[in-house]
């Protein structure tokens, strides 16, 4: 008896596989999570309890959650619009932080403008900036094939520094006792908050936007080219698409949401340009994207689970665990996500043969 193990492609992949898969990779996450925890002499009911207490059993904790599940939706928005197209767009975390730099050129140029302009002026160069850095990696893969993966990821890293040039150099507060912050933005230049919280008026964009994406994506006829060239490149230019110019288009738009991210962080949270603006949004959206298997209202609320993982990992740190536990169980979570998504598209069948 002869036996052969391959994989086979599923023809018809089961939707409940779907559901299951992203509950199970979350679970298994929680248990790789709990081993680590056991192996350092912790408890993990009493760690993960502390977790969750710290992000959602308060008031402040349930708005901290909100304010850092903000750029998550909005980055892994952008992100799911490139993914859709079999884009990968590694460089939300880049455009991000582009259009931070974009929108805070504004405040810091024209101080004095009032609200009505300064925050569509900012909301504006916010996109814009995002949009062109994404822009960038369309033109490279549309015109000469280079991997939009690498380019995208490398591009993170120019943006990052960029920033720190400028708030190190040019645009550093000559009031700031020589530390690396841009001057304080006016009060025209700050987005509208919810009560006394700090949950500001980015949340609306990002439902808004969630809204957006629903329609354009599942029904319109620019949505449905867009599935197909992910489909299907090849069936798509028989079909007549035009696959550069939907390269570019879809780019700039994923670009540009991740850009507003990057505008909404600097004039709803931090009120200034500063180094470490983001504490890794854009890879973390990669993850939010995929367990939300791109759907723009499963985006928004593992979008929330994710922001508490965050604020949670802070809270811990009274206990003596480090918060590095919450980025722990991030990476977990993306393994098994990436792990159960190979198994819904493909299946291990065993062959056997009798040998004489």
């Amino acid at each position: 008896m002869a036996m052969t193990v391959k994989l086979e492609k599923r023809l018809n992949p089961s939707a409940a596989m779907n559901v299951v898969i992203p509950i199970v990779s979350l679970v298994a996450a929680l248990v790789v999570g709990a081993v680590f925890l056991l192996l350092t002499d912790r408890d993990p009911v009493e760690v993960y309890a502390a977790m969750f207490n710290g992000a959602l059993g308060s008031r402040y904790g349930l708005a901290e959650t909100v304010v850092k599940a903000i750029p998550l939706m909005l980055c892994a928005l952008g992100i799911s619009a490139a993914f859709r197209m079999q884009l990968w767009n590694i460089g939300a975390e880049g455009q991000f932080y582009m259009g931070a730099f974009a929108a805070s050129w504004l405040p810091l140029t024209f101080p004095e403008l009032p609200m009505l302009l300064m925050l569509p002026g900012m909301l504006l160069a916010g996109c814009l900036g995002g949009g062109l850095w994404g822009l960038v990696p369309a033109f490279l893969r549309a015109r000469w094939k280079v991997n939009e993966i690498i380019t995208t990821l490398m591009l993170n890293y120019v943006a990052i520094l960029w920033v720190d040039f400028l708030v190190y150099g040019p645009w550093r507060d000559p009031k700031g006792f020589n530390f690396p912050l841009t001057a304080k933005f006016p009060a025209a230049a700050a987005l509208p908050t919810f009560g006394d919280s700090r949950i500001h008026v980015g949340l609306i964009l990002a439902i808004l936007l969630a809204g957006v994406f629903w329609l354009v994506f599942e029904k319109s006829r620019w949505g449905f080219e867009i599935k197909v060239i992910g489909a299907s490149e090849q069936a798509a230019r028989y079909a007549g698409m035009n696959i550069k110019r939907n390269i570019y288009w879809v780019m700039l738009l994923s670009g540009a949401v991740c850009g507003l991210a990057g505008m909404a962080e600097v004039s709803g949270i931090v009120g200034r340009l500063q180094p470490n603006l983001s504490p890794g949004y854009g890879y973390t959206a990669i993850i939010v994207a995929w367990l939300s298997k791109l759907n723009p209202a499963a985006i928004l609320v593992v979008s929330v689970l994710f922001g508490g993982l965050q604020v949670g990992g802070f809270f811990v740190q009274t206990m003596g665990v480090p918060a590095s536990v919450a980025a722990m169980l991030q990476g977990a979570v993306l393994f098994f996500v990436v792990g159960g998504e190979f198994l819904t598209k493909y299946k291990l069948v065993i062959d056997r043969k009798e040998v004489l």
